[in-house]
């Protein structure tokens, strides 16, 4: 670390915040921060840019974000061709969702797009990710940036891209990740100067084409009687999610109002994620007190969902493998060819769902960078809540149009009596019976992960009750599953991995029975056996 750097980018830096933070690092001769805040910079992957808000390079910030978009307008002049959108030239969308920063860093891209002959379309207002997804594609551009942490714990920001071309208006994989960073390390100006304010703003015209695709998706329910709880969980989900469910009929919203507005703060939750302890409570709180027949939780950008449903009288929250093979079962029906996808992380059950409908199905990698580009894809779904249900037009997770789909599927049961649990159930008669279950263990760093990660490969194998099973390292023959995979028998395994945005380590268990009961019993067996693991 050079101290005339941290100095540079002291004088360089247009935030009053920023700079005032770093100025007492430096008064207060806070090497050892420092040395962290500059030892290298943030690295540019598949999910872009995911860090903490703050000073110097390895933080997310008005600089780092200018060096990137800079960077990705590089890349984009670079490779015109490859990119053009329908009118022959450059152009990007350009969102931003509720958390600290996240309009000015929007601004601040837009500003150097433009300057760099980019046609740029800012969203005039905070929206939800799978909104600028869909816009991109609609518009047919070259690009899309949504600065977004998504789930993220609230001091986090970040800047997700989506490119057009081969790509496919969804969000980039290998090379061109690492081409694009590449570009922004040969950014040689810590804040970008050329800028422009050439670009258009944009809003409401394209939320209501949107909208309009959204009503598409599924017949008007007429009057529905189904009382739905909705949180945003202080994102900004709440606005479209209503109008997406409004005009198919759905009237009966109860949103918690204590989360329904975009706030970066996040105050009633620790982390924004509706699979953390205690992120539900308020949303449950709501269903008891207006005794709600479905509960929709949307994360901080819209484009996750996690369901709650109520079954015998009391409520619980479905996994989100049991939702995706809901909403897997209800396209199914709909459709004579055609994939179902699912990330390799994922219940193995959409491949029996997908035989017993003549569909063909695979899995992937972890992430909608892969699942979206499935061949012939009719639906894509992974375990954190992600479902894609509009794949020619929503190349993404969209939390939203699958709102809409689980509200239309359970109201469609409820007039013959049935809950989605029933419904599961039925589905499982002819697939089998599924049970899954997750362990996350959240560390202090990335670094302890994969130190984790690594004491469990060198160990080769488990033994249990007397039984060994093999540790086996799937990235070996296939680099993109970044996964170790325990085998306990032909239905039951266990995937460990590190969280690709997050300090933690995530393992996926699954078992199958011939009823609800065996399947319980297998599941009950390979969390103890994991949790031996991760204890040693």
């Amino acid at each position: 670390m050079e101290l005339s750097y941290v100095k540079s980018w002291l004088d360089a830096d247009p935030d009053p915040e920023t700079k005032a933070e770093l100025q007492e690092l430096i008064d207060s001769k806070n090497h050892e921060t420092l040395e962290k805040l500059f030892s290298d910079r943030l690295s540019f992957g598949t999910a872009g840019l995911r860090a903490a808000l703050g000073p110097g390079p390895m933080r997310m910030n008005r600089l780092t974000v200018s060096q990137t978009s800079k960077g990705l307008a590089d890349f984009l002049n670079k490779n015109r061709e490859q990119y053009l959108d329908a009118e022959s030239g450059l152009s990007i969308v350009i969102g931003y969702d509720g958390r600290k920063n996240s309009k000015i860093f929007a601004k601040d891209s837009a500003e150097i797009m433009a300057a760099e002959g980019i046609k740029v379309y800012l969203f005039d207002q905070a929206i939800p990710t799978p909104v600028v997804a869909f816009t991109s594609k609609n518009l047919s551009c070259s690009a899309a940036v949504v600065v977004t942490a998504s789930h993220n714990p609230p001091a986090d920001n970040g800047y997700k891209v989506y490119l057009g071309g081969e790509t496919g208006h969804s969000q980039i994989t290998p090379p061109q990740d690492s081409e694009i960073a590449d570009a922004i390390a040969s950014v040689t100006e810590i804040n970008p100067a050329n800028r422009s304010s050439d670009y258009q703003l944009i809003g409401n015209q394209h939320i209501d084409k949107y909208l309009e695709r959204a009503a598409q998706l599924v017949d008007s329910v007429g009057e529905s009687d189904l009382k739905i709880v909705h949180t945003a969980m202080h994102g900004v989900g709440w606005g479209i999610a209503e109008k997406v469910l409004n005009q198919a009929g759905f009237e009966n919203l109860f949103p918690v109002e204590e989360q329904m507005q975009p706030d970066g703060d996040f105050p009633t939750v620790d982390f924004p994620n509706p699979e953390e302890p205690g992120a539900m409570d308020l949303a449950l709180m709501k269903a008891l007190e207006v005794n709600a027949d479905l509960i929709l939780a949307n994360d901080p950008d819209a484009d996750r969902l996690a369901v709650g449903v109520k079954h015998d009288g009391e409520y619980s929250m479905l996994t989100g493998n049991q939702l995706g093979i809901l909403l897997a079962d209800h396209i199914a029906r709909s459709h004579k060819f055609g994939t179902l996808a699912a990330s390799y992380v994922s219940s193995t059950q959409i491949s029996k769902l997908a035989k017993f409908y003549g569909l063909n199905h695979e899995l992937t990698a972890t992430g909608f960078k892969w699942i979206s580009k499935v061949e012939n894809l009719v639906f894509g779904f992974e375990e954190a809540l992600g479902y894609c249900v509009d794949p020619h037009f929503t190349a993404d997770k969209d939390g939203l149009t699958a709102a809409l789909l689980v509200s239309s599927v359970a109201n469609q049961i409820s007039s013959e009596g049935l809950s989605l649990i029933d419904r599961l159930n039925e589905i499982s008669e002819f697939t089998g019976f599924y049970e899954t279950d997750q362990i996350s263990l959240r560390l202090e760093s990335n670094q302890k992960v994969a130190q984790t990660v690594s004491i469990i490969r060198a160990s080769g194998e488990l033994e249990v009750d007397g039984k060994t099973s093999q540790i086996t390292d799937l990235s070996i023959t296939d680099p993109r599953l970044d996964m170790l995979e325990i085998r306990f028998d032909e239905n039951s395994k266990a995937l460990i991995r590190a969280s690709g945005t997050e300090p933690k380590l995530k393992c996926y268990l699954e078992s199958k029975g011939t009823d609800a009961r065996e399947a319980k019993s297998k599941m009950d067996q390979i969390r103890e056996s994991v949790q031996k693991i991760l204890e040693q």
